[in-house]
């Protein structure tokens, strides 16, 4: 087999980065460990950036995001019993969010490839690469019990932080940085009516808490917990009954309890590798970086490298512009490492930390009362959280 881009990951990342090439077109065939069953199983972020909503809406694929998607202008912050909305258009200059669950941008993104007939290969075994450093790059894999090769011009590592594309550079070429939390996110979806109908970001004593949703039917809950604890150890009152405790009474008592969908734990960590290419390898999404979640970053970080390489691209291909391929990594990564300052930003200052002393505390204290307590504090929250400008490649 022979095409332009290989795509290794048929994740968001990797499926937009396809449609967007496709559009152009610029012939592409992803390649997937996985089953699409599986990748359309995976419960993850809700919160769209405007400048992802905007790339998504030049994929083709904003009909059914546009229809059942919400939009949100503000979030609050519950410190303690203190409440502080976060008027997100109206600190940006009218840029707001969109609640639309990844699951249904990759159902969205999976439909429209198939519609353009674009070749997706899934559950693939044992996939490798090859002469990463050349003009020829090539990718194998296993697919039904036979081995398969795939001639590329270039590689987008798109198949997340566990994937193999990254694993693909020698290890003296790539610079870790990387800050690993003392605790994770207990996460409960659960059918029944969001508490708030804007996003509620709550720092307590006890521990964070995130009032989230997928719908307006469908919640999304999360809590702090120590990075040892188990999902086996929370039934469902349990979470609803520590949720409660770390909201604001007024907010606490609306809350609709009901039966859990799904449970899981995700741990937290910032995690950077620089450059984020080789070659004519080209990392994007969680292969290269990886934010907390309190930021709402993860999949809009993805979104921006995967803007940023389609753009390369389509320079290569229609301008014959290869100057700018070594322009890739210096580029995401500007964003990138503001992402990860907001992420960790919201982390350090909305969670407990165990060792944190008095002094630490009232640091924190100090902090939020002065972002919050300005407009140009709530100016800098909001920028950051809508998404800041793409970078330019030139």
């Amino acid at each position: 087999m022979r095409t332009k881009v290989a795509i290794i990951g048929a994740g968001p990342a990797g499926l937009l980065l396809g449609q967007l090439l496709h559009r152009q077109g610029i012939d592409n065939v992803i390649v997937e460990r996985r089953s699409g069953d599986y990748v359309l199983g995976r419960i993850r972020a809700g919160v769209l950036e405007q400048g992802m909503v905007d790339l998504l809406r030049e994929a083709g694929v904003d009909q059914r995001m546009q229809q059942e998607g919400i939009v949100h202008d503000g979030f609050e912050l519950a410190l303690d019993q203190r409440r502080v909305r976060v008027d997100l258009a109206g600190l940006t200059g009218g840029r707001t969010v969109m609640i639309y669950g990844q699951t249904e941008v990759t159902r969205d993104l999976m439909a429209a490839r198939e519609a353009a007939g674009a070749t997706t290969l899934y559950e693939a075994d044992n996939v490798a690469l090859h002469d990463l450093d050349t003009e020829r790059p090539r990718v194998t894999f296993e697919k039904d019990g036979e081995r398969c090769q795939l001639e590329c011009d270039y590689v987008a590592g798109c198949d997340g932080y566990h994937g193999m594309s990254r694993r693909s550079i020698p290890e003296d070429r790539l610079k870790t940085f990387e800050r690993v939390y003392p605790f994770g996110w207990l996460g409960m979806l659960s059918e029944t009516p969001p508490v708030h109908e804007e996003l509620i970001y709550a720092s307590h004593a006890r521990g964070f808490a995130l009032c989230s949703m997928r719908s307006r039917t469908r919640s999304r809950y999360y809590l702090q917990v120590p990075a040892t604890e188990t999902v086996e150890a929370w039934s469902d009152d349990r979470f609803w009954t520590e949720l409660a405790a770390r909201l604001p009474e007024d907010i606490a008592q609306a809350l609709v309890t009901g039966p859990s969908i799904e449970k899981s734990i995700a741990p937290l960590r910032s995690f950077v590798v620089e450059p984020m290419q080789y070659g004519r390898l080209f990392l994007a999404g969680d292969a290269a970086h990886i934010v907390p979640p309190t930021g709402a970053k993860g999949l809009n970080l993805a979104a921006s490298d995967v803007h940023t390489l389609y753009r390369l691209l389509t320079g290569v291909y229609q301008e014959g512009r290869t100057d700018l391929i070594e322009r890739y990594s210096e580029t995401c990564l500007r964003r990138v490492w503001k992402a990860e300052r907001f992420s960790w930003w919201m982390t350090a200052n909305l969670h407990r930390f165990s060792d944190d002393d008095d002094f630490d505390r009232r640091l924190q204290q100090a902090e939020l009362d002065y972002c919050t307590g300005s407009r140009a504090g709530l100016a800098t929250i909001a920028e950051n959280y809508v998404g800041l400008p793409y970078e330019s490649l030139e």
